[in-house]
Order: C-alpha cells, then structure tokens, then sequence
C-alpha cells in the first residue's frame, strides 16, 4: 500500500509513478477527496467531542435545574450528531483504504521505463548455448519417452494444465528441491520454514494479492483459506503486526512449497508441456530489511538465484524489468531466464523484486531504529530460488543426448543416488 502522505504533498510524483505502472493517474485525485472528506469528517467529530467533555464536566459541576436538563439534552444531540460523523468517517475510509488496496507501487526512479516486456533490458547473459549434432527434442516428448512424465494421466487426475511425475522425473523433482534448500541455507545464510499451504485472507492482502488478484487464486469458501500462489506470502507476513529490532535485520527466509494458480492461458507454444500450469513447485527466497539496505539486497538477492542456474551448469541471462512489466508489488525488478534447447525459449526461473515498503504497510511489519525514536516500516524483498518446472526443462533439453538419455548436473547426483543421466523406463 502506498503512503498517504505521498498523496498529500507529491500527488504529481505519483501521478508520474501511476502511469510509469501502467495505470490510471485520475486515481490520485480520488484518494486525495477520499483522503480530504475523511479528514474533515474526523476533525468536526473531534470538535464535538471536545465540546461534549467540557459541557459534561460543567454538568457534573451545576446544580439540578432547567439549565442543567437542556444543557443534558443538547449534549445528547451532540452525541447524536457524533455518532453520525464518525460512522461517515469509517465509510470514508474505508472507501479509501479499498481504493488504496487496488493500486500498484511505484516503480523506482532507476527502473526501465515502457509498457510492457518489450522493454526489459538484458543486463548480462552468461553461459554458452547448447550446441547439438542432432535436433534436439522439447521436453513433451522428451518426458513421456523417459517415462517421467506423464500428461494423460494428469488430465485424467485433475484437467487440462496438470501432470504427473514419475520414477526419476519426480525423484529429480525432490533432489533439486533439497539441493537449492541446501544451497540457501548453508552458503547464503537463510532460515528454512516449512510454512502451510494454505492462509487466512490477511496474508494474501498483506502480500498484495488480494483484492486485485482474487480471480487467479484458488479458495476454500466454507472456511476461507486460500491455497497459495507461491511461498512470497506466508513468509512475508511471518512478522505481520510486529515491530522487530534494527540489529536483527536483515532476515532472510527460505521455503519450498507447492504453489497453485488460477492460470489464464490460450492455445499456442506457450502453454506446452510443464511451463505453465496450474500448481507447481517452487523454492522461495525473502528478506525483511531497512530501507538503506534494501537494493543492496536486491543486487545480492538477484545473484543468490544466479548462483542456482550457475551450479547447474544451464545458460540464463538477466533482464531488468520495465515499470510496465513489473508486478503488482515490486518497485524495482529482474527476471532471470534459463535457455531451453529443445523448446528454443529463454524460459524465466526466478523473479526478484524490491517491494520497498509496499507490503509491510499492508502487513504492518515495523522495525526499531537503533539509537533513534518511533518505529520504521520495514522492507521486504522477494525471488524465486528457484522455480522447478522451467528448471526441470532446461535440464531435460540441454543434456539430452543422442542415444534418448539425459545427463544430469553434478551438483544434483549426490541428491540422486549417484545417478549420472536418466534413461528411458
């Protein structure tokens, strides 16, 4: 949620951060009636109320009497007209705060300007492309003839946009899952959690999830839990309603979890195989920092997912992203995208984003200067770390080898058994 007070005194900046993301800057405007009809509100509710306890006190000073009941009986008109005022102002707010709710951060004053991918800017690329002396075969085809996967039976399961996993597909599903907690955990210093799957709409709201993006969510109405669409929202709000202590910033949390979300796709290359889907697997990395710290982690977040697709020897690049292209949360943002031989694709596996403190006013997650006074939104940071089934691809399409096997990372042999390539079952 954005601050208040920017609407206040920099309704021109946000106007230029509103269109930058791609929306409607006559929103400012609005939040600034809202803002203006809640305040006038409050103040006359104030006067009022001040009014009243003065009088009330020079009651209880009066002698019974004529001038005492009508002194009693104006009061009550008073706290009728109170009464009125304040139910006006919670209206008024919370039109505001609905209002508030809907619209995206601003981007940062750093990120590519544009409206859509098209201007993400490349900023590195590293790895050699596969080479092959044979054509090399998508992972559609490629699964089903190594007997790992299977999308027949999937749709049999669940519909259209599942699978199933079998044999040594699901097996290099858990290696990769346990290698990259391991890897986060023991080099770059983050705490494991194993967080539910499901939570309260507070935690979706404090995410930025939710209200805008209810229609792409999954919900159990009876109780209302929703299945969430990736780990970023339990552990964002792991510290909501907290106020943590400056030296024991920045936090750094990681958790696999299974995501699930209401896809909206068309036919065509896009949605072929396992890229997209409506649940999949995903290793998460978040961090909760002051503000100055903040795209220094980013920065550090960004390469802790590099290090993944590095280690498993799989061409990626890097592309900042455009204001236009950003999610709804992020102020500044990167992709990063794995090269997948067979399908021909740059494919993204992570996407890392600064959300300043968007999500921690939602969350109301504090932080306590150290040596100063009063309290300090936090930051939060966010990246996948990373996605499994866009990773599963590339490892699939860049090692196949000619005799229909595919040689497996290094990294990953020991989380496989001592297994080296995956032959057809």
């Amino acid at each position: 949620m954005l601050d208040i007070r920017l609407f206040r005194e920099a309704p021109d900046a946000v106007r230029e951060g509103l269109r930058k993301a791609g929306e409607a800057p006559e929103a400012v405007d609005q939040v600034r009636d809202l803002d203006e009809r809640w305040r006038g509100l409050v103040a006359q509710s104030e006067q009022l109320k001040a009014e009243r306890n003065r009088e009330s006190q020079r009651i209880g000073r009066m002698e019974p009497g004529q001038e005492r009941e009508g002194l009693i009986r104006r009061m009550r008109t008073v706290g009728e007209r109170i009464k009125e005022l304040d139910s006006r102002a919670e209206a008024a707010r919370a039109e505001l705060d609905d209002l508030l709710l809907q619209l995206p951060n601003i981007p940062h004053p750093d990120a590519p300007v544009g409206p859509d991918e098209e201007a993400n800017v490349v900023v590195r690329t590293e790895g050699e492309l596969t080479e092959f002396d044979f054509e090399p075969k998508p992972h559609w085809e490629l699964g089903p003839e190594l007997g790992i996967l299977d999308f027949d039976r999937g749709a049999k399961l669940s519909g259209s946009r599942f699978y199933v996993m079998m044999r040594q597909g699901s097996r290099l599903q858990r290696a990769l899952i346990n290698w990259m907690l391991d890897l986060h955990v023991s080099e770059h210093g983050y705490t494991e959690v194993y967080p539910p799957f499901v939570v309260n709409p507070e935690c979706l709201l404090g995410a930025g999830q939710l209200p805008k993006f209810s229609g792409n969510l999954y919900r159990d109405a009876e109780d209302d839990l929703w299945l969430i669409p990736t780990a970023e929202v339990p552990l964002t709000n792991l510290h909501r309603e907290e106020i943590l202590e400056e030296a024991d910033l920045p936090l750094y949390y990681t958790a696999y979890t299974a995501c699930f979300r209401r896809e909206k796709m068309s036919a065509g290359k896009d949605v072929r195989g396992i890229k997209r889907g409506h649940q999949f697997d995903k290793v998460e990395l978040v961090k909760l920092t002051s503000p100055d710290r903040s795209e220094a982690e980013l920065q550090k977040l960004v390469g802790e997912a590099e290090d993944v697709c590095r280690a498993l020897g799989l061409p990626y690049r890097v592309k900042e992203l455009s204001t236009g292209d950003m999610s709804f949360a992020a102020q500044r943002a990167y992709d990063i995208e794995v090269w997948a031989a067979g399908c021909g694709e740059w494919l993204e596996v992570s996407s890392c984003s600064n959300c300043g403190d968007f999500q921690a006013r939602r969350c109301n997650t504090r932080y306590r200067p150290a040596g100063g006074e009063g309290t300090q939104f936090v930051h939060t940071l966010n990246g996948s770390g990373i996605a499994l089934p866009r990773t599963v691809i590339a490892i699939l399409e860049n090692g196949q080898q000619p005799d229909g096997t595919v040689v497996l990372p290094e990294v990953i042999r020991p989380y496989m058994g001592g297994m080296e390539r995956i032959e057809p079952q």
